[in-house]
């Protein structure tokens, strides 16, 4: 089981970044799948989740109103579209598969996890 993502860049404030997560190995169309970040020296931090069919979706604060998670389960990928970014926003970003139908804002509820992709912006 693989979660690949990609998409992350150096970009400035105020550009927008896509970035994709694709699962190879098994289908994740009944799980809910989700983005966190970490920075450096920070802990890893929720950025957003959505539910199995796509029906459901979670922002943090931080991001909410510039992000738009979405997905395609027969692909089997999930993208994160990010608006407006911020210097803030730079981090590893990392694309999760959940143990539940229904997105979580809580890292223990995704068993599953791709490699990061490095989001920079610049000011």
């Amino acid at each position: 089981v693989q979660l690949q993502a990609s998409g992350g860049g150096l970009v400035q404030a105020g550009d927008s970044l896509r970035l994709s997560c694709a699962a190879s190995g098994r289908t994740f169309s009944n799980n809910a799948m989700g983005w966190f970040r970490q920075a450096p020296g920070k802990e890893r931090e929720f950025v957003a989740a959505i539910s199995w069919n796509g029906g459901r979706t979670l922002y943090s604060d931080s991001v909410k109103g510039r992000c738009t998670i979405s997905r395609d389960n027969a692909k089997n990928t999930m993208t994160l579209q990010m608006n407006s970014l911020k210097p803030e926003d730079t981090a590893d970003y990392y694309c999760a598969a959940g143990r539940f139908a229904v997105g979580s804002s809580a890292p223990y509820d995704y068993p599953y996890w791709g490699q990061g992709t490095l989001v920079t912006v610049s000011s």
